[in-house]
């Protein structure tokens, strides 16, 4: 008997010993998009965990909430976007959110179900983009790259339909949001899509993509938190592991070049 009363006592210590442990383990709250951003930080969960941080993924489909909820205190980080959307959505916002951390390029690529080449484009050709100020930017000067059309000088990340200066085919180009682009795809002849979204429509960025960002693209996936916030230790914990050599591995395993590591 009382055998049995010091192995529930043991049983007992044990178990507070793990409550204690889980009651000093802080939380951080990360909004991020499906793909890639959640699965990168779902990889890193256990790394974290063993450095006393429990970490909370909040998927979302828009880039306008996280960085909303981020500002507000609601959410601790998010992780989704690239520092020219930020500076962007600073300055219309009136916010102050930093990133602590580059973690990985997403070329952007322009995609089709209806031709093979660019050279294919019909005259009048339908042409869809983010329209986002930093996203539709980056897509026509895309298409600027590739030939299809020629910018104003100077026109660049903010760049609009309005700055086309010249454009032989006669494309008509429209803006919707970035979630919807891959849904239109059918209906279109060409799509410019943020590669998160092409991957969680099953697109494969350097399969599919009649052309496509080089991996020196500047467009770096950021981790975001508000200014304030920047030197809590819990979040430098996430931005150290989020620049490791083992999350380095994941990225290149995983999505072949589709993503690419910036560190």
């Amino acid at each position: 008997m009382k055998k049995l009363l010091a192995a529930f006592a043991a049983l007992a210590a044990l178990s507070n010993a793990a409550a204690a442990l889980a009651a000093q383990a802080e939380s951080l709250s990360v909004a991020a998009t499906a793909v890639p951003h959640a699965e990168i930080l779902e990889f890193v969960k256990p790394a974290l965990a063993a450095e006393g941080v429990e970490l909370n993924i909040k998927v979302f489909t828009d880039y306008v909430q996280p960085n909303v909820q981020v500002a507000e205190g609601r959410l601790d980080a998010n992780f989704f976007q690239h520092q020219p959307y930020l500076d962007e959505f600073n300055a219309a916002r009136g916010t102050q959110l930093v990133s602590i951390a580059g973690v990985h390029v997403e070329p952007f690529g322009a995609y089709s179900s209806k031709i093979k080449s660019l050279a294919d484009l019909p005259q009048g050709a339908q042409v869809v983009i983010p329209n986002d100020a930093t996203n539709g930017g980056r897509a026509l000067l895309l298409l600027q790259k590739a030939g299809v059309i020629t910018l104003k000088a100077g026109a660049g990340i903010t760049a609009t339909v309005r700055d086309i200066a010249e454009n032989p085919k006669g494309i008509e180009v429209r803006e919707l949001e970035a979630a919807t682009l891959p849904r239109v795809l059918a209906q279109v002849d060409l799509a410019l899509i943020n590669t998160n979204y092409a991957l969680e429509a099953g697109l494969n960025p350097t399969k599919d993509a009649l052309v496509i960002e080089g991996s020196d693209s500047p467009y770096v996936n950021i981790l975001v938190v508000s200014a304030a916030n920047k030197d809590k230790p819990a979040l430098q914990k996430l931005a150290k592991v989020l620049n490791s050599a083992e999350v380095k591995a994941f990225i290149d395993g995983k999505y072949q070049g589709a993503v690419v590591p910036a560190f």
